[in-house]
């Protein structure tokens, strides 16, 4: 703890409550970061703070203790239904941390009560619960948080609980910004008090961030927290004990690279960074059949209710994979990280930072290693410079052994699978398109062959990017693809059904002339009719069953109205089998980015 230590706790100007001290000391906390001996006094004298400081210094302790020390000197004590702080936080994960850290002190102060408002759970429950036991502190995701002002209809008016409001905390505020939350932050701060404390921490400072300061904050106090022995010209943003590596290697040798070191650290805990959602999918189902002996889990944005399943149970383990997109990579505190491997480099450089630093907190020592291509080398050089990062190359990974053989036989055995694989491939060069650093990343750079080897693809994607292109290089599957079925039998006969209809619309389309559609019908007929039909499916897929999950069960209706555009001749043969193959243009969409919870819907 050398460098991450600021004096004991007893040395601060203002006195901590007997309760703090005692639970501090239960958590083995014995020294205060140098970010919590410069906020914790400020806070306590009613300043506003505006905090910068590299991911894994502490930040959480530095707001969670003076907002129950403010709560405590309160001269009128809050009642059940007032709400004296409020802690928003882009995602759940981060939420759930921070609530456990509030319980743990908490636990000396029965007086108050905290709830948590965050996604992947009923918000009927949410208003439920707070009428039922209240709180006076308020840990929330802003969607979640801003559905929950709306909810007076359900008997619950938030509105009036916060005007007690003593603390508002935004937590890794410049990620609340860059994940689109701005319009929630400014509802939500439409309804709190001006007379306030306020708190913005992150690791890193945006010119977005400057606004939000400018417009919440009065005179704040501005910190800036830098890492011992680092000059102020050339700050550090990655912890002092991170050994930052790099690793060169083709990208059809990657994957194999990636298991051959996962196998070789089987007894530790790892975090796997991949750039997409399908990636995740993907590659995570391929990981879990291919290490054995390893538990192994996977989360990404896109997930809805099991996300803090996973997450809970990661966090307990001694040893173990978590195969996840940057939903993970921002503040979350995992204890006993030992390797942060970035299977891809994420699309923004500060991105970057935060993703090492889910390793070596609070002085620990961590590892980071970043898989990179021969012609991204120079990606290097760059984050040196622009994110004051620098790596240390590490020679290739030992005793590879080729394991796309057998992911190739998982797609050949589930259709699901096979799906899987085509949607990470296209899913990573629209990624790569879009990659801040374009320069460096380019997608008329990539070798598509080889790319599709490194993901055991069976056949090329039909998609934009490789329209018009010849692969001679690339070995097909002799096998025909359209003949893998899924495991999930009524997933395989809806498919089959799918087929029967394409092939008697192909058959009727040849035997009949061709005749003009009639597009003059009113607007309001051809909704109501789209409205039933869409009925019909949604009752017709509830009333045969299915072990699918919703995922599966979307991509089956998008199936389905794909096929019916291609009979009513609004989209060509071509259109209709690139669509099924490559997924649906809004999902490709969402899938070339790391996709957190989406901000128009509650968090």
């Amino acid at each position: 703890m050398d460098n991450t230590t600021e004096g004991k706790w007893d040395s601060l100007p203002v006195k901590l409550n007997d309760g703090i001290t005692q639970t501090l000391n239960e958590l083995g906390f014995t020294h205060m970061t140098p970010v919590q001996s410069a906020c914790i006094p400020l806070f306590m004298r009613n300043k506003d703070v505006a905090a910068e400081a590299v991911t894994g210094s502490g930040k959480t302790l530095a707001f969670v203790i003076p907002i129950i020390e403010i709560l405590i000197k309160r001269e009128d004590k809050l009642k059940k239904m007032q709400v004296g702080a409020l802690i928003v936080t882009p995602t759940r994960e981060l939420a759930l941390q921070i609530s456990e850290v509030m319980g743990q002190f908490l636990q000396k102060f029965p007086q108050f009560r905290q709830i948590l408002l965050i996604g992947g759970s009923n918000p009927i429950e949410d208003v439920e619960k707070f009428k039922e036991q209240g709180a006076n502190i308020l840990i929330a995701t802003p969607g979640r948080l801003e559905d929950m002002f709306r909810r007076k209809a359900d008997g619950l008016d938030l509105a009036l609980s916060v005007k007690f409001l003593e603390v508002l905390v935004l937590d890794e505020a410049d990620r609340l910004l860059d994940m689109g939350f701005e319009a929630s932050l400014n509802v939500i701060l439409g309804y709190l008090p001006k007379q306030r404390r306020t708190g913005l921490f992150s690791a890193t400072q945006t010119q977005e961030l400057e606004k939000l300061v400018r417009a919440g904050l009065r005179n704040p106090v501005r910190i800036t927290v830098k890492e011992k022995g680092v000059a102020a010209s050339c700050t550090q943003k990655t912890p002092a004990r991170l050994c930052n590596y790099y690793t060169i290697c083709r990208a059809e040798d990657k994957f194999n690279s990636l298991v051959a070191f996962l196998r070789q650290h089987k007894h530790e805990k790892q975090l796997v960074f991949f750039s997409t959602c399908a990636c995740v999918e993907y590659f995570g189902r391929a990981l879990e059949a291919l290490i054995k002996s390893v538990t192994i889990h996977c989360i990404h944005g896109k997930m809805t209710h099991k996300r803090n399943k996973i997450f809970s149970e990661f966090r307990s383990l001694k040893s173990g994979i978590l195969v996840c997109t940057d939903v993970m990579a921002r503040g979350i505190d995992i204890p006993e990280v030992h390797w942060v491997l970035q299977y891809d480099p994420p699309s923004c450089a500060s991105a970057f930072v935060h993703r090492c630093g889910r390793t070596a907190r609070i002085g620990n020592q961590g590892n980071a290693m970043v898989f990179l291509l021969p012609m991204e080398e120079s990606y290097v050089t760059f984050l040196s410079i622009n994110q004051k990062c620098p790596l240390e190359q590490m020679a290739p990974v030992s005793d590879v052994v080729d394991v796309l053989p057998k992911v190739k036989a998982l797609a050949l055995a589930d259709r699901a699978m096979f799906d899987r694989g085509m949607r990470a491939f296209v899913s990573t060069v629209q990624a790569y398109a879009k990659h801040e650093c374009s320069l460096i990343f380019r997608v008329k750079d990539l070798d598509f062959v080889a790319l599709a080897r490194g993901f055991a693809l069976l056949r090329m994607p039909r998609m934009p990017e490789l329209k018009g292109k010849n692969f001679p290089d690339f070995i097909e599957t002799t096998i025909d693809t359209d003949n893998i079925r899924y495991k999930d039998k009524q997933r395989e006969k809806l498919r089959q059904k799918l087929l029967i209809e394409l092939k008697e619309k192909r058959e009727e389309r040849a035997a009949a002339p061709k005749r003009h559609n009639d597009k003059n019908k009113a607007w309001s007929k051809q909704k109501n009719r789209k409205d039933r039909r869409r009925k019909t499916a949604a009752k017709r897929n509830r009333d045969e069953g299915s072990e699918m999950d919703d995922e599966d069960m979307k991509e089956l209706l998008k199936d389905t109205r794909l096929l019916k555009r291609l009979k009513k001749g609004q989209i060509s043969e071509e259109d209709f089998e690139k669509q099924v193959t490559a997924g649906p243009k809004s999902q490709r969409k969402t899938a070339a980015c790391p996709s957190e919870d989406p901000p128009s819907c509650p968090t």
